[in-house]
């Protein structure tokens, strides 16, 4: 064999091909240079989608639509049936709020609802069938309020008649929806916020917002140690002590539901799901306490719940759409959530249906 021959054997490689290996960049500084790159970009992304604090933590902007259904004189927004719809994204906790409570109240043919789905590639929410002449959630509060620059966010209760955002606050929206529509509720009987139990179930709501509702973003969206371990030192605190609490009576407040059982609910519903592994908040599962998870179920089983849970619009809005926490968009295929539908014994603290509070 010629000596041409031999350099060109495929299993041989050529001079050309040791001096280029020798010239190539070391892997460390690869990996440097990878993580560097991908860290600005990270923090880039994090700084539109998750504003922080100077210590990293992630801060919640404030709800900017603030009206209110009513009958005072006066009043823009009175209560009507058929005039006014939630704009909802299924995999939203702070819209599912709403559903839960139209479902309990029976406010199916009073209030109607269109849905909503994030845009991946453009990170805005769009109307899965057009309304009002608009295609995006930007374009809805566009009509609203034209000229408007700030977020657009579900749910929001919309007037149909006058074109107009009454509220983007969820706290607020189940509050009307358990108090102003009871003429054209199935259930007006269910007060889901009575006078007697609301200094308590302000006092749940404050605590359970901070450390559970918005702790599980303050976990997933830290940007320093610091800020993450100290967001789930309080979440899991507060978990454990309402699992504390659940030992002696059914709900939050006592032995009926209430908008503090609501609220902490749809936390709970993704926990397992997508707050254990996306948003690291993987000390224990919801299932595994001894009341929580019992607790859980029973909510989910009560009348109407179950149907305003979307486990698959769960997953693909939180693993499909947070690029900058799972940037490969993989949706995992659990887990089993059947077990919701498993006894929960919870009903051992009262007797009845918690659509007639005792």
């Amino acid at each position: 064999m010629s000596p041409s021959n031999q350099s060109a054997h495929p299993d041989r490689p050529s001079a050309n091909a040791h001096r280029k290996k020798g010239k190539s960049l070391p892997s460390k500084y690869i990996i440097r240079l990878g993580k560097f790159v991908w860290t600005t970009m990270w923090q880039i992304m994090m700084s539109k989608m998750a504003p922080r604090d100077r210590d990293g933590s992630y801060v919640r902007p404030a709800s900017e639509f603030r009206g209110a259904i009513g009958t005072e004189a006066g009043n823009p927004f009175p209560p009507e049936s058929g005039r006014y719809r939630l704009f909802v994204g299924l995999g939203c906790p702070w819209a599912h709020r709403t559903l839960v409570v139209r479902a309990l109240k029976g406010l199916e043919d009073a209030i109607a609802v269109s849905v909503v789905s994030p845009s991946p590639n453009e990170g805005i929410w769009v109307l899965d069938l057009p309304e009002q002449g608009c295609h995006t959630l930007p374009e809805l509060y566009q009509l609203a309020q034209p000229g408007y620059n700030g977020r657009c966010t579900v749910p929001v209760l919309w007037d149909d008649r006058q074109q107009a955002i009454v509220n983007n606050e969820s706290a607020e929206i189940i509050v009307m929806l358990n108090a102003q529509f009871d003429e054209f509720a199935t259930h007006p009987e269910l007060d889901l916020y009575p006078e007697s139990l609301r200094e308590d179930i302000d006092t749940w709501n404050e605590k359970i917002y901070q450390s559970v509702n918005n702790g599980v973003y303050r976990c997933g969206f830290a940007q320093t140690q610091a800020a993450y371990d100290k967001a789930c030192d309080e979440l899991f605190a507060t978990l454990d002590e309402i699992d504390a609490a659940l030992a002696t009576r059914r709900y939050l407040c006592g032995n009926i539901l209430t908008l503090a059982d609501v609220r902490l609910f749809t936390t709970l519903f993704r926990f397992d799901v997508v707050y254990h592994g996306l948003f690291k908040c993987n000390r224990r599962r919801i299932r595994d306490y001894d009341n929580l998870g019992p607790y859980l179920r029973d909510l989910y089983q009560q009348p109407g719940v179950a149907d305003t849970c979307n486990i698959e619009s769960v997953k693909r809005d939180y693993y499909g759409n947070l690029f900058p926490l799972n940037p490969g968009g993989i949706i995992p295929s659990g887990p089993d959530v059947t077990n919701l539908m498993e006894p929960h014994d919870r009903d051992r603290f009262s007797s009845g249906s918690v659509l007639q509070p005792q």
